[in-house]
């Protein structure tokens, strides 16, 4: 059966580029989106370059003409979008909106994959504001979708390695600490941390896949759900140095979220319900879901002892 084309939507970002490397390792014709907002972002138009010389190929279009995000959909069967959804870089969920109405208006296309990747928003109808601003978002874009009758995949990625595993999951920092580190309650909460490669990896196996049709794709590979002090024990096995343990009561971490600034509360919003409430671990997969490691075995995915070792 032959690959179906593949249009990233964002393909610049943290996770769109490894996105785009996935979809070309993986045989598809892959579109990426040159959107003339970049003006005169010379690293981003250097990173487009360089995947037209990976074989990729660009697409002219933007969020302010319909009609190009129309033309761009009609090249392709999937649409990948992975536009930045957390508060310290753009927050452009919403932005979807004129995507969908493009699919809907082309009407070729065989699945769309919205900008998702993170804590599944369905389960997340309690978070606290402002982060929960993030997942009600995310919903609208979800009803928007189902209401267009546009067949989707959503990806629940979980934990980015980038970001809470080199740190050990510390707010401040994306390098190991050197003698303490903050245990968030009694440290045991169940966590999901993935490989951004390997969000890619198994984002690019699900789009031709019949068994995601219209459901989610839950990344929960089982040797990368650890608690986070499975997580600083590991490092301290590889490192060969213990770490000072502080511990922070739940009550003690919301309350120090009182003064700081909207970014910085969403951040620490969404940690506490990770790290304190183990939201990407207390329910089952249902029938509307798939658990990726199950579905594609043959994927090696990378755990997290392999993944610290880079900061010994």
């Amino acid at each position: 059966m032959a690959k179906s084309k593949v249009l990233v939507v964002g393909g610049t970002g943290y996770i769109g580029r490894r996105i785009v490397k996935a979809s070309l390792e993986q045989g598809h014709p892959t579109y990426v989106l040159q959107r003339a907002e970049i003006g005169l972002d010379i690293e981003k138009l250097h990173l487009l370059l360089s995947f037209k010389k990976q074989g990729a190929r660009l697409v002219q279009g933007s969020f302010s003409d319909q009609q190009s995000l129309v033309e761009a959909v009609k090249k392709v069967d999937v649409v990948i979008c992975t536009m930045s959804g957390v508060h310290f870089k753009s927050h452009s969920i919403l932005m979807q909106l004129k995507l969908v109405d493009a699919i809907k208006e082309a009407g070729n296309v065989k699945r769309f994959l919205p900008s998702e990747f993170g804590m599944d928003p369905s389960k997340m109808e309690h978070a606290l504001a402002p982060g929960r601003e993030t997942f009600d978002q995310k919903m609208i874009v979800r009803k928007a979708i189902e209401d267009a009758k546009i067949p989707f995949t959503y990806v629940s990625a979980n934990c980015f390695a980038g970001y809470f595993v080199g740190s050990l999951s510390q707010l401040d920092t994306l390098i190991p600490p050197k003698d303490k580190v903050r245990i968030y309650g009694d440290g045991n909460a169940k966590v999901v941390y993935m490989d951004e490669d390997d969000i890619a990896t198994y984002a690019i196996k699900a789009i031709d896949d019949p068994r995601t049709l219209n459901t989610t794709l839950y990344l929960r590979p089982p040797e990368n759900i650890l608690s986070q002090r499975q997580l600083v024990e590991i490092w301290e096995k590889l490192s060969g140095k213990k770490l000072e343990k502080i511990y922070i009561p739940g009550e003690d971490f919301l309350a120090s979220m009182k003064g700081m600034d909207y970014v910085a509360q969403a951040g620490m919003g969404h940690f506490y319900h990770i790290f304190y409430e183990g939201c990407l671990t207390n329910f089952e997969i249902e029938e509307d879901g798939e658990e990726a490691s199950n579905l594609y075995p043959e994927v090696k995915y990378t755990r997290m002892d392999e993944y610290l070792i880079i900061f010994l």
